[in-house]
């Protein structure tokens, strides 16, 4: 159990400084300010795409437009256009009026008119204007309002990109004194006529009907040391620009109101042309098509009054947020995936289908990302969205290329030695070093050029290598691409394993395919050898399949993966058998293979070691998917105006056989010659031949 936990840390190590590193710079970004702008932008999208709601007719606006000027022919409105509307709308039997304009002067005419309406109308509201610097910044109320206590703070919080996502619901002046904001006491008054009026959770939150209200803190949502002073909310917009039912100041003093229009309402009366600069950018004041159209202030107060309205009444989501602790396990979180599903993709090969599976995987976790903070953001919540999306690709991007870099390590290091899966078996895993071994059937094959050695006789030792390296680098191309492990270059030969270290279930398919493939890469590599002025190389290729033991063969200071047993001797036997250009497999691969075979010839050996005759099977080529064959071309014999009388010597393994056998030599061809035996009882007929040797004597 200690040593699988332990080959479990060492190969997911990178995972595991990657994800607390990546959250950590990405915390570090969030708590200096770099993504509150991306997050303020994240938080607008998400409030444009929400679905729209209904219009909540309980809040109605009378909104004074440049028309409304215009029809009263003066850009001032006196104090007794202002009584003879509000009387007007006193006559509608609303529950709430508020009076968004500044009117801290008197503006005769109807002074005494306006002051009469404000008296006889406890549940009209009036405004002023508590932040900022006194006698510069501030604003004063209507005088009688504010003896009758009838006054509340119209102030708006924009944001550094100038957009209002934030409320009050009271604000506290310089002399210490606590005002409602105009939103919150209009709401006020509605519900106190339902019986719903204001309690105290604890030292911060309020409760009011089915709502809990909590103020916002400095570092909440996507905000970072914002100015959180007196009692502020995230505000949740119904809509956008003329949600609310609007008419105008026009309208209201020429009777073409319905009767009930303002029954049991909240009226918010307030200037909505833009000209009047009381305009104010939304999350709803930009988006994809750049549009910026701002919202007047009554409309934002209209959507404060019914957000605590609706709130109290309807259980409507208020926006809340994670606490920070909370946030941070988020982004560490989604950190945690994108580290883990880039490194549990990062042997699948560049195949399409696997390059499409880790581009899918990797764009889905993303849209879940974006599918959980969207949904979370209908149910009132403002998840980040912004640094768990940054931690996910960073982390992702951060393996990927730590993934690159040892790739590119271990292929510098190792790749002339070993090939990549046996260096990623060996390194991605603390104990794959250690010696011991498995046993397990795999599909071998071995390669040995015909007549080198007497040609390498004959050669300088660098034309030796030169052809040697050119060789060996063409099919070492061709065996790696029909994912073989090359376990040694012998000389002119080579060794090579279809199932060691990884298993797959077309071992013996790839094998077969790898080794016709071979023989036609021989075509480039003789064109280069005519280009230098050298002979033509031959290769003979043998394959078996069979169990044997895999693994790490040696000692503790010198250790080499390899492969030992019957099967690997049987398939040096069956390669011996090989002429150039041939490829032999034996019938335990032939019983291996589901593609067609292209079979030449079929022929019978008893190799040494092995009790029992085999068969033994020359490939043309291989069908299916592979569709490979190799060019045939007739050998022509040319007859020997008289036969050369020979003798010969069969070598087995390493050493000579004793059997002398005589004949007449009959045919020449390039490759080959015909002999004809004598019919000496006693000889018993040897095998085909091949790399033969021959010595004239005079």
């Amino acid at each position: 159990m200690r040593a699988k936990l332990k080959s479990f840390v060492w190969q997911w190590r990178i995972v595991g400084l990657a994800i607390p590193s990546i959250t950590g710079l990405v915390i570090l970004l969030r708590l200096a300010g770099f993504l509150q702008l991306w997050e303020w932008a994240a938080f607008d999208l998400y409030m444009r795409l929400s679905p729209p709601e209904l219009p909540d007719n309980r809040v109605v606006i009378v909104g004074i437009n440049e028309a409304d000027v215009k029809n009263l022919e003066d850009a001032i409105i006196s104090d007794e256009v202002y009584a003879k509307f509000l009387k007007k709308l006193k006559a509608q039997q609303p529950r709430a009026i508020g009076l968004d304009i500044y009117r801290e002067f008197p503006v005769e005419p109807g002074y005494e008119q306006l002051k009469e309406v404000f008296e006889s109308t406890p549940y009209l509201v009036g405004i002023q204007k508590v932040a900022g610097q006194p006698g510069r910044d501030t604003v004063d109320p209507p005088p009688v309002l504010k003896a009758l206590g009838q006054v509340g703070a119209n102030d708006l919080v924009s944001d550094a990109d100038n957009k209002v996502r934030r409320g009050f619901l009271y604000l506290t002046t310089q002399d210490g004194e606590r005002v409602y904001s105009l939103s919150f006491y209009l709401a006020l008054l509605y519900l106190d006529a339902m019986g719903i009026s204001v309690e105290t959770v604890d030292e911060y939150k309020i409760s009011l009907g089915k709502a809990i209200f909590a103020p916002l803190e400095a570092n909440d949502g996507g905000y970072v040391r914002t100015d959180a002073g007196d009692y502020q909310l995230l505000l949740n917009y119904r809509g956008p620009n003329r949600h609310f039912p609007t008419v105008s100041l026009t309208e209201v003093l020429e009777d073409k109101l319905p009767p009930d229009w303002g029954r049991d309402r909240v009226i918010l009366i307030g200037k909505v042309g833009v000209s009047f600069n009381d305009v104010f950018f939304t999350p709803y004041s930009g988006g994809l098509l750049g549009l910026s159209e701002p919202m007047s202030g009554v409309e934002v107060h209209a959507n404060l009054t019914s957000q605590i309205i609706s709130a109290a009444l309807d259980s409507r989501p208020l926006i809340q947020t994670w606490s920070e602790p909370g946030e941070w396990l988020w982004i560490l979180f989604w950190s945690g995936v994108g580290a883990t599903l880039t490194w549990t993709f990062r042997y699948l090969g560049k195949q399409k289908s696997n390059t499409f599976h880790k581009q899918a995987s990797l764009i889905l976790s993303a849209t879940a990302l974006l599918g959980c903070t969207y949904g979370a953001f209908l149910q009132g919540w403002w998840i980040p969205i912004v640094p768990p999306l940054l931690a996910f690709g960073g982390a992702a991007i951060a393996v990927t290329a730590y993934i690159a870099r040892s790739a590119g390590d271990i292929r510098k290091t190792f790749g002339r030695y070993l090939t990549d899966e046996i260096v990623a078996k060996l390194l991605e895993n603390p104990e794959g070093l250690s010696l011991g071994g498995e046993r397990r059937k795999i599909t071998i094959l071995v390669s040995d050029l015909r007549g080198f050695t007497s040609l390498s006789e004959r050669l300088p030792p660098e034309e030796v290598v030169k052809i040697l390296n050119f060789y060996l680098g063409y099919m070492a191309d061709v065996i790696t691409s029909y994912r073989g492990t090359i376990d040694e270059f012998m000389g002119d030969g080579i060794l090579v394993f279809f199932g060691a270290p990884t298993v797959r279930e077309d071992d013996a398919e790839r094998a077969v395919a790898c080794a016709v493939a071979m023989q036609l890469a021989m075509e480039p590599v003789n064109a280069k050898m005519k280009e230098l002025g050298l002979p033509q190389l031959e290769m003979g290729i043998g394959i078996n399949t069979g169990e044997v033991v895999v693994g790490n063969i040696g000692s503790e200071k010198r250790t080499k993966y390899g492969v030992v047993g019957r099967q690997m001797n049987l398939t040096y036997r069956i390669e011996s058998y090989t002429i150039g250009g041939q490829i032999l497999i034996s019938e335990y691969t032939l019983k291996e293979l589901t593609p067609p075979l292209k079979i030449n010839g079929e022929k019978e050996v008893l190799p040494k070691g092995v009790k029992q005759p085999i068969s033994i099977y020359d490939v043309g080529g291989i069908g299916g998917d592979y569709n490979l064959f190799l060019t045939q071309a007739e050998e022509e014999f040319l007859d020997l105006a008289e036969a050369i009388p020979i003798r010969y010597l069969v070598l087995e393994g390493k050493h000579m056989g004793d059997a002398v056998f005589r004949g007449n030599l009959v045919k020449l061809s390039a490759k080959g010659a015909v002999i004809n035996l004598d019919n000496a009882p006693q000889q018993e007929t040897p095998p085909g031949l091949s790399n033969i040797k021959l010595n004239f004597h005079a």
